[in-house]
């Protein structure tokens, strides 16, 4: 995921810009989002101990090299859209143009059985971040989870794209957890590890 953040709710001071509920259509045009991935730093993850007996630290370093990653769109993301567009999956997608043109997209998708709203991806155009369009994307995020009466909003981030955590730990998401190795079971030494984060949305639960 790429974000921008800084001044929130963007749509409301500028007649170019808007966000909108996002279509079929949008799909194909959705390559013209930059949503390039640029970091010199990255969360270290440092394990000690040995069985139960383990505890973890989290903290930003500098990456030996500058990473750039184009972030491209997926298939998987492509598929998870087209399934919460069509209605075959409970979520919401919504995307952000600027004259016309997409500049930001957030989709996420309704965990029933655990009472959330995941953020499956969310990316603004690199020319254009920092003017508020991240943070106007995920208040529709909110937004959404509120009327649904869920308790909380999720995101899955790996360890080495630093802004998308600063971005989430700026705006109130919790840093609840990790694993070493969901997509390869040297994630940790990869310097990608996954972290987990919600934004709570009930105090009562």
């Amino acid at each position: 995921m790429a974000v921008g953040a800084d001044r929130p709710l963007f749509a409301c001071y500028s007649p170019i810009m808007q966000i909108r509920p996002t279509v079929v259509n949008d799909i194909r045009n959705l390559s013209e989002i930059d949503a390039t991935i640029e970091a010199s730093q990255y969360l270290h993850v440092d394990r000690s101990g040995e069985g139960v007996n383990i505890s973890w630290k989290i903290e930003p370093r500098s990456l030996r090299s500058k990473l750039i990653d184009p972030n491209h769109v997926t298939d998987n993301l492509t598929s998870s859209l087209r399934h919460v567009i069509g209605g075959i999956e409970d979520g919401v997608a919504q995307l952000a143009e600027h004259e016309h043109q997409p500049v930001g997209l957030v989709v996420a998708q309704i965990r029933h059985e655990a009472g959330t709203l995941e953020i499956l991806d969310l990316r603004v155009d690199y020319d254009l971040r920092r003017q508020g369009i991240g943070s106007a994307l995920l208040f529709e995020i909110i937004k959404v989870a509120r009327e649904k009466e869920l308790r909380a909003v999720s995101a899955h981030t790996l360890s080495n794209n630093f802004p998308i955590a600063a971005f989430l730990a700026k705006t109130g998401f919790e840093l609840t957890g990790l694993d070493t190795h969901k997509h390869f079971n040297h994630d940790l030494v990869k310097e990608s590890v996954s972290l987990f984060w919600y934004l709570p949305l009930s105090a009562t639960e």
